[in-house]
């Protein structure tokens, strides 16, 4: 008995050891969290979407994005690396493509070719005889690491967000693994960033986002509006900004807040046929999550930690629409 008291005396030591010094991948960030407004006013609850239709996609998961192509085909992206194409009401589905990658956001340009936010590949533009080629996965020799959503300008350029230059989702597991490091993290290394087909030179416009997610453009195609899913907000940017620093405290004309402190993390941005911009949420905020903004060292704990204990927040359907000023 006293031999096994001494092998087991030294478990709660290697228990602390590991809860407080075993590495992660992450170096947390201390910022302050605003407090939730919770789901009042233009938010609160109501079954407005309990009336949709409902398309089955036969096995397929994760759909991220929808747009109809100019061929008046429904499109929409999923987890298996699959671009599906289909009738409006979900009929006669194919796969239109896969890009071996994942595919987040996608926007078509004037020519019919579908551009592609990869997670993993970059910038793709995929032709209507879905032959797939990249169009820019480097901007100022630094990997564009996590492409995740893309608006294209009746000029031709292409905006689209890198939503972490810290955590590529082929290098931790997927897109999921990847954006709950960097919003843990909350380290801000998103950007947006321009592709000129006719130059092919990548620019950025503007960097600093928490987990740059959801663009769209305004109706004059001036200014560019942006999902920042860690902080909760939404900020209107310039499209002629050049590699501006986003700073909620010092707005500027450059960079503004948009919407701030929104009940959920805002994900997806597109501009519908009604011309509003309708915005998706993908979770609802998390107590939990907002108090440790700032103590980084409880998010570094909760890394090791079974993933079963993280304090991901329930899934919760929210869609909004908004309109802006003229837009």
């Amino acid at each position: 008995m006293n031999k096994a008291l001494k092998v087991l005396a030294p478990l709660p030591l290697v228990g602390l050891a590991y809860l407080f010094l075993w590495p992660v991948p992450i170096a947390p960030v201390a910022w302050v969290a605003p407090v939730a407004p919770g789901y009042v006013g233009a938010h609160a609850v109501n079954q407005k979407l309990s009336g949709l239709q409902r398309i089955d996609l036969h096995g397929e998961v994760g759909p991220e994005h929808i747009a109809f192509g100019p061929d008046g085909k429904l499109y929409t992206t999923v987890a298996s690396g699959n671009i599906l194409r289909m009738n409006a009401d979900g009929s006669g589905q194919e796969v239109f493509a896969n890009t071996t990658g994942r595919v987040l956001g996608f926007a078509f340009d004037s020519q019919g070719n579908l551009i592609a936010a990869d997670a993993v590949k970059g910038l793709l533009s995929i032709s209507p005889d879905r032959k797939v080629s990249v169009l820019t996965d480097h901007v100022n020799g630094d990997p564009i690491r996590y492409a995740d959503a893309v608006v294209v300008a009746k000029t031709g350029k292409m905006y689209f967000s890198d939503a972490s230059t810290r955590f590529a989702p082929k290098d931790w597991g997927g897109t999921f693994e990847a954006s709950i490091l960097d919003v843990l993290e909350q380290s801000s290394t998103g950007r947006v960033l321009e592709f000129d087909p006719a130059s092919k030179v990548t620019r950025v416009v503007a960097r600093g986002l928490s987990f740059a997610n959801g663009v769209a453009l305004s109706q004059d195609e001036v200014h560019i509006f942006v999902n920042e899913t860690g902080k909760y907000r939404v900020w209107k940017i310039a499209v002629a900004a050049q590699n501006v620093q986003v700073s909620a405290d010092s707005p500027s004309n450059d960079a503004k807040v948009l919407f701030d402190n929104l009940p959920g993390y805002p994900d997806n941005l597109m501009r519908g046929r009604d011309g509003k911009i309708w915005l998706g949420f993908a979770k609802p905020r998390n107590s939990t999550i907002d108090n440790f903004a700032g103590k980084p060292w409880l998010r570094s704990l909760t890394l090791r930690l079974p993933r079963a204990m993280w304090p991901i927040p329930k899934a919760y359907g929210h869609v909004m629409a908004f309109t802006v000023g003229a837009d």
